[in-house]
């Protein structure tokens, strides 16, 4: 700031909202004006001015200085007094180096008006301090120093100016959006890195996608990073022998990499999205370990991929690294695969073999074995079963301690191999591993050994008793008790079966389990046909009454007397007076004992009513949740999905047309089996819209529902064609359903197939349907940001 003093020549003050209108007015550029040298008086010394923030706020005077005779009289004319002036000038390289104390001070909101100031005065200071500015912002961890940071880097973008931005604050930044939760920042910056040809090693990148894993728009980001940066590998793009391709090559997707992308797909539903990393996994030659078997086996298992399954257990059991946990994880996907395509058979005999082998092992003198080293960890596999009770309470505990500590940018700058993110991503990858291992539900282990927990007793059950199939279940039932510990007659599994369908009203599948068992010579005790007889007196069904009394009878079961009283007062209400009088004296000739089964029935009612824990209770739950399973919906949609993969879309058609003739609704896997099968020959737009007809019409008649996975190969698709009409529908449903879309990638397949779309005036002639199209491609071009 000069010093107050008085020239020789004229000088005015003159405020600015005078000032600015005069210089546009005489044809002067503001910005010239104020960046241009003025000679002072007859020194001759140059004067450089510059607008800072306080300009545009208009509180200090503009001083006018000596020009050309013409303007000076012009503001001559204006000037009504004079007097002292203030003049404010800065020189760029004090002003630099005033930005990088603040910077080194911690003072962050100085340093950043001061930068503010110079972008106005000269534009971006130079490249170190620009680059400094990034790292300590990222390196605070405040979302307000994160956002201006990232800001910055996409002003430097959209002036051209990339060549100011190095490579390790800029991932050094994106770092810390991820850790922050701010995905899509995070990720359009690696996109930068790629385009600027700064590839960041994998190294790297691969911490930055573990934390963004945390979170469903992250996950789903992560999928498309991985699949973005994998394609620029297929086909033989990259030669591996050229010295140039080595910062290119460095960047390669690896295991961990994949591991944390799939892991984050499974946790948020992004299963389809996990399978086209599966399929482009072979193509890039991706290394498969232990736990990267056990995640194909969830993303299989949860698109009803049998036959993969079954391809990949051969692997599984071959494999020497696995853990009994991740075992358990296989082998309950496996029979959650077969109960989704109704393969009772397979999983009841599963469940067998299990229980088989645990009898076994306790009868052997390996049991002892097991039991003396059973205080000792599994050094084989990635996770045993104490490190999983370790992290399982705690997981996102450690997973939130992980994502607030923060690595100096010091620190981070000498790791050139990024040696402390690597080994930070591999222990986010098992916190996500962690959480997957706790839905794990169907099988347990026992000193390393398999075993069938209640959970899939009832779902077996379930499915059994959905189907009809009462024989079957009886047999299973059988088979399972003498394997296990046998129980007590009022205890077996089979009774609470019997007493859940009692309970469920379903009397007559409870009446033909308890045939089932007679004839299978299973001897049933008298409490559950008294159960059953008393529910069919309160339904008023004598005669079902009469023939389970019959029944009990052939069995040498003698019921107590509240039942006959059930049976009398039952006859009465039917007006049955000599029905009810045989009875009453067969009770009174047989001399039966008046003591009831209270106990037992307040068993039955707490049970109903979720009073206790056990496996009747759990039954119970899970019928009453009312999820059944179409098992034909699943073979049709791997047929139709066979055909996609292969490109076969007539027969794709004609499967689809024969699943709806059988009476199978499509769902959203089997649409996004057909979408992405038409994006993959190319030119079938007309088939996509066609579909999406009917998507619309079955969401608006049913209450199905479309994913964002679904959702998202229809918009790509239509994007890819220029069908902006229909790709703005699939963006307001996307919208309504709070669905994450990526802005960025549609952002970027515009520009590659429609750059040229509609940049001139809008024709004078235009048919209704072309002024349609027009204002649908740039309201869409508005919604990516390009207007």
């Amino acid at each position: 700031m000069l010093s107050l003093r008085n020239l020789r020549h004229g000088i005015t003050a003159v405020s600015p909202t005078v000032f600015l209108p005069l210089l546009v007015n005489n044809g002067y550029n503001a910005t010239q004006i104020f960046r241009h040298q003025i000679r002072v008086s007859s020194s001759h010394r140059p004067v450089c001015e510059f607008i800072n923030s306080s300009l545009i706020n208009l509180y200090l005077p503009i001083v006018i200085l000596g020009m050309s005779d013409g303007f000076s009289r012009q503001m001559h004319s204006l000037s009504t007094f004079g007097g002292a002036i203030l003049v404010q000038a800065r020189d760029p390289a004090k002003l630099s180096m005033e930005i990088e104390n603040a910077i080194d001070d911690n003072r962050f909101n100085d340093a950043w008006k001061l930068f503010e100031q110079h972008m106005h005065m000269e534009g971006f200071p130079r490249k170190s301090i620009v680059n400094k500015l990034l790292a300590r912002f990222a390196e605070s961890i405040d979302v307000q120093w994160l956002e201006k940071a990232y800001g910055l880097v996409e002003q430097a973008v959209e002036e051209s100016k990339q060549n100011l931005l190095e490579k390790e604050p800029l991932i050094y930044l994106s770092f810390g959006l991820a850790k922050c939760g701010l995905s899509v920042p995070a990720s359009t910056i690696i996109r930068r890195l790629i385009e600027m040809e700064l590839y960041p090693p994998v190294t790297a990148w691969s911490a930055i996608l573990a934390h963004m894993s945390q979170t469903a728009p992250g996950a789903y980001l992560t999928a498309e990073l991985i699949l973005e940066i994998g394609y620029l590998f297929q086909g033989g793009r990259v030669d591996p022998r050229k010295k140039s391709n080595a910062p290119l090559i460095a960047m390669k997707p690896n295991t961990t990499s994949v591991n944390i992308a799939l892991a984050g797909c499974l946790l948020f539903g992004k299963t389809r999205k996990a399978e086209q990393l599966l399929d482009m996994m072979p193509h890039i030659h991706i290394k498969v370990d232990a736990t990267l078997l056990i995640t194909m086996a969830h993303i299989y298992e949860r698109n009803g991929r049998r036959e993969e399954l079954k391809k990949l257990k051969r692997h599984v059991d071959e494999a020497y690294s696995l853990s009994d946990i991740q075992f358990r994880q296989f082998y309950t996907c496996l029979l959650q695969c077969q109960l989704k395509f109704g393969d009772l058979e397979s999983a009841s005999n599963m469940v067998l073999k299990m229980l088989w082998k645990a009898k076994e092992a306790r009868n052997s003198f390996a049991a002892a074995t097991l039991l003396i080293q059973d205080n000792c960890e599994s050094s084989t596999g990635q996770f045993s079963q104490k490190s999983l009770n370790r992290r399982e309470p705690d997981g996102l505990k450690k997973n939130t301690s992980i994502g607030d500590c923060m690595i100096s940018y010091k620190e981070f700058f000498k790791d050139r191999n990024f040696l402390k993110l690597e080994a930070e991503a591999k222990e986010l990858l098992g916190a996500l591993l962690g959480k997957l291992q706790t839905q794990v539900e169907l099988i347990t282990t026992d000193h390393g050994i398999l075993l069938p927990t209640d959970k899939i007793y009832v779902k077996l059950i379930k499915a059994y008793l959905e189907s009809g199939k009462t024989k079957e279940l009886v047999a299973f039932l059988n088979k399972a008790e003498k394997e296990d510990s046998p129980a007590s007659n009022d205890d077996s599994v089979l009774v609470h079966v019997i007493n859940s369908c009692i309970s469920l009203g379903w009397l007559d599948q409870a009446h033909d389990l308890l045939d089932e068992m007679r004839l299978a010579g299973v001897r049933t005790s008298s409490s559950v046909y008294a159960s059953l007889l008393k529910s069919y007196c309160k339904a008023s069904r004598a005669g079902e009454a009469a023939s389970l009394l019959r029944d009990a009878r052939r069995a040498g079961i003698q019921l107590d007397s509240s039942c006959y009283e059930a049976l009398i007062e039952s006859r009465v209400l039917q007006k049955d007076t000599h029905g009810a009088l045989h009875l009453f004296k067969e009770v009174k000739d047989a001399k039966i004992s008046r003591a009831s089964h209270q106990e037992f029935e307040m068993l039955v009612k707490g049970c109903s009513e979720g009073g206790e824990t056990g496996l009747m209770t759990k039954l119970l739950r899970e019928i009453e949740d009312g999820q059944t399973l179409d098992s034909g919906v699943h073979d049709w949609n791997n047929v139709i999905h066979f055909f996609c993969r292969k490109k076969l879309m007539k027969d794709a058609e004609k499967a689809l047309k024969n699943m709806r003739i059988l009476g199978h609704a499509p769902n959203a896997q089997t649409f996004h089996s057909m979408v992405t099968g038409y994006a993959a020959i190319g030119g079938k737009y007309v088939e996509v819209t066609e579909l999406w007809g009917e998507m619309k019409a079955l969401a608006s008649a049913t209450s199905m529902l479309f994913d964002q996975e679904l959702l998202d190969s229809v918009l790509y698709t239509f994007v890819r064609g220029g069908f902006f009409v229909r790709a703005n529908e699939v963006v307001d449903m996307m919208e309504k359903g709070n669905m994450f879309i990526d802005k960025y990638k549609y952002r970027t397949l515009f520009l590659k197939y429609h750059k040229t779309l509609h940049k001139g005036k809008a024709p004078k002639f235009q048919t209704e349907a072309q002024l349609k199209k027009r204002e649908a491609a740039l309201s869409f071009k508005k919604w990516v940001g390009l207007q």
